[in-house]
């Protein structure tokens, strides 16, 4: 008898260490995740559009993604990870500049179809997205921001882009060794470190309704769970399998970036991040301030195995992104960016308690929303209270879920969860316990539990809006004036040349103006950094171009 009362005190204490030891673990302080690296990384973006967290890596089972299973099993997710911007061209300003895009003049979708260098007058001047009020212009950030790859270039980086280009302004010529739909790292000079990026389009908004009749990648009769803010139709889960469909699809092409990685023997010599512009393609997702716009998956693998599976849940925003990829680069970033690095030689010393996020226009339809989110709390305040929650965007009216919500919504057929949405007129501030209230329906703005913490993200927000001079606040024609005086895009000065002891100098009268150089004029323009030799029998071109600004007109030289 005493023998079985050791035992089974001895089983106790056995499980009650268990238990400390388990509880010890989860009140832990997260190990911080920095790469230890002695060389110069190469880098590689893979970029999927309009996606919230539906993968295995983040809780979705639904389907199987093998690709990023395999990048997330031996790698990092991500999983306070925001956009400040609940749409790509935004969204993309940010990434590109390490700038918040209300911060910079670019926060309303789209100011102009700068996207692409081969777009014709005919198609700027009819451009139909552009509100009645405006015109088509491109945003003029301050005159120190630059495209983040021109440092990464000057620093020896073959940058490639493939191949988004709506930053809403027109890339400048000294951002990109190569943007096009052939860009690759493949195409770079031998031994030369690369940052490349590749946009994979098919999960993007619009494909849930062109590729409406595709075959499909999921089950036919797939069992889904549609959000309580949609229709749980036949037609709601048909949209929804397609959009677990176009993952699939997806997924598919991820694996493809990584097995060429791997088969040219790259890829522990390259940290790979994947992620999405921002939040998912369905309605009451993309464009909203509410999670399912901002919060978006990430997972980084990185060379040598290192943090293999693991976790990673400090707060982290798209304008920390250029910065990070300058610091794992070994390369300072510059002190005017507004994000700050969460890895690499130069990570930050202080977490950030949130993550801001800003809605203006969106192509035809204009409202102001600020946003702030910590761990737990979302804080929405709307500045144009006379107008619904639900903004009316003609594109998104395309798919079929969307108008069966509207059908719904104009038999009053529509439920709780879904009438939400249509609120009308809508409350001028929102906060949603999303530990409690995932799904942002349920406001606590005028729960008295909830004053105090109210308060603290009301005071974050306006000290945000305060702090980077929210320009997305103003009349857009006020904006536009401010940037192309008379509506007339200003002109980047032709660069100045003098020629001595075999040295060509150049500047520029521009502030702010990158100045770009090429023996050959098919050849990538570099990044002009100080004088530059030049023979008698060369003949060099000259360029230069402030972000927002019309090009200089290209100069030939010959000594």
């Amino acid at each position: 008898m005493k023998r079985i009362l050791f035992c089974l005190a001895f089983s106790i204490l056995i499980l009650a260490c268990k238990n400390a030891k388990k509880q010890q673990i989860e009140n832990a302080q997260p190990a911080i995740i920095n790469p230890k690296l002695d060389f110069k990384p190469n880098i590689v973006w893979i970029v999927a559009e309009d996606l919230s967290p539906y993968i295995p890596a983040f809780g979705d089972s639904t389907i199987v993604t093998p690709a990023l299973n395999k990048l997330a099993a031996e790698g990092v997710c991500y999983d306070n990870f925001f956009s400040p911007h609940p749409v790509c061209a935004p969204a993309r300003s940010s990434i590109i500049t390490g700038m918040y895009a209300n911060s910079i003049g670019a926060s309303h979708m789209r100011t102009g179809p700068w996207f692409s260098d081969t777009v014709s007058e005919e198609v700027i001047n009819n451009y139909a997205s552009k509100p009645a009020e405006s015109i088509n212009y491109e945003a003029v950030p301050p005159e120190e921001v630059k495209m983040f790859t021109e440092y990464l270039r000057t620093a020896g980086y073959y940058c490639t882009n493939n191949k988004k280009e709506d930053y809403q302004f027109r890339k400048t010529m000294t951002a990109w060794d190569e943007s096009s739909d052939a860009a690759h790292w493949r195409n770079r000079p031998r031994n030369t470190p690369f940052f490349s990026v590749f946009n994979i389009e098919v999960t993007h908004e619009s494909r849930i309704w062109s590729k409406a009749n595709d075959s499909v990648w999921v089950d036919k009769y797939l069992e889904v769970s549609v959000p309580p803010y949609l229709p749980n139709t036949e037609v709601g889960k048909k949209d929804v399998r397609r959009m677990y469909s176009n993952i699939l699809e997806m997924d598919n092409k991820v694996g493809q970036i990584l097995e060429a990685l791997k088969s040219d023997g790259l890829l522990d010599s390259t940290i790979v991040v994947w992620y999405t512009d921002h939040g998912g393609p369905l309605p009451r997702q993309k464009r909203v301030l509410y999670d399912s716009g901002l919060k978006v998956p990430m997972i980084i693998r990185f060379p040598n195995g290192e943090f293999y599976g693991h976790r990673d849940n400090r707060i982290i925003s798209f304008i920390d992104l250029a910065p990070t990829t300058l610091s794992l680069a070994g390369i300072e970033p510059p002190h005017y960016m507004e994000g700050k690095a969460f890895l690499g030689e130069y990570m930050r010393a202080n977490e950030p308690e949130y993550a801001f996020g800003a809605a203006d226009r969106f192509d035809e339809f204009t409202d102001h929303m600020r946003s702030v989110r910590d761990k737990r709390f979302k804080y929405i305040r709307n500045y144009e209270l006379d107008k619904p929650v639900y903004s009316d965007v003609a594109y998104r009216k395309q798919m079929p879920i969307m108008q069966e919500l509207l059908q719904l919504k104009e038999q009053n057929l529509l439920t709780p969860e879904q009438a939400v949405w249509f609120a009308h007129p809508k409350q001028k501030e929102e906060l949603y316990d999303l530990e409690n209230d995932p799904h942002e329906l349920n406001n606590l703005a005028q729960n008295p539990e909830f004053q105090e913490q109210l308060e603290k993200m009301r005071r974050a927000c306006t000290d945000w809006i305060e702090h980077i001079d929210d320009t997305g606040l103003q009349p857009e024609k006020e904006l536009i004036e401010s940037f192309w005086p008379n509506q007339q895009q200003p002109l980047t000065a032709a660069p100045e040349l003098e020629f001595a002891d075999g040295l060509l100098h150049i500047s520029c009268a521009t502030d702010g103006a990158s100045i770009g150089y090429r023996f050959e004029s098919d050849a990538p323009w570099k990044i002009y950094n100080g004088p530059i030799p030049v023979r008698s029998d060369q003949k060099i071109e000259i360029v230069a171009h402030r972000i927002g600004f019309k090009r200089s007109e290209t100069i030939g030289f010959t000594p």
